[in-house]
């Protein structure tokens, strides 16, 4: 599956983006683009809401992307949040919130194998990752 992105400003103080399918090495330019043309349209002090309902796999790619989002936002006094994560994507984001990932793996590589080997673990039922 590739990514899908739509978006909404309920209010020039907020925009809503829907993230679904895969957002990696191949499809995060896609989503950054489209980011670069939202965030000037949001207020400053604004809010990113990330809708991640429909995501179903991250690699260091995607997460560097959402990190660029909330530096972006941050820098105009503004807030970022992540809504909805599914199982396997939230236990991406507890990883690299628990360990420094720069520190661990050697490669970007050998991370997006990691990532990709745990993700399916937890999308085929075996949450021991």
């Amino acid at each position: 599956m590739t990514l899908s992105l739509h978006h909404e400003f309920p209010a020039t103080d907020r925009v809503v983006v829907h993230v679904g399918g895969r957002l990696d090495a191949m499809s995060y330019g896609e989503f950054d683009e489209a980011m670069l043309e939202l965030l000037p349209r949001l207020d400053d002090g604004g809010t990113v809401v990330v809708d991640l309902a429909g995501l179903e796999y991250v690699s260091s790619a995607g997460l560097r992307s959402l990190a660029r989002i909330r530096k972006s936002t941050r820098a105009r006094n503004g807030h970022t949040l992540l809504l909805n994560p599914q199982p396997q994507v939230r236990k991406v984001f507890d990883i690299v919130k628990a360990v420094p990932v720069n520190e661990v793996f050697a490669s970007t590589q050998e991370l997006d194998a990691y990532l990709d080997r745990m993700q399916r673990q937890i999308t085929e039922g075996d949450d021991e990752a």
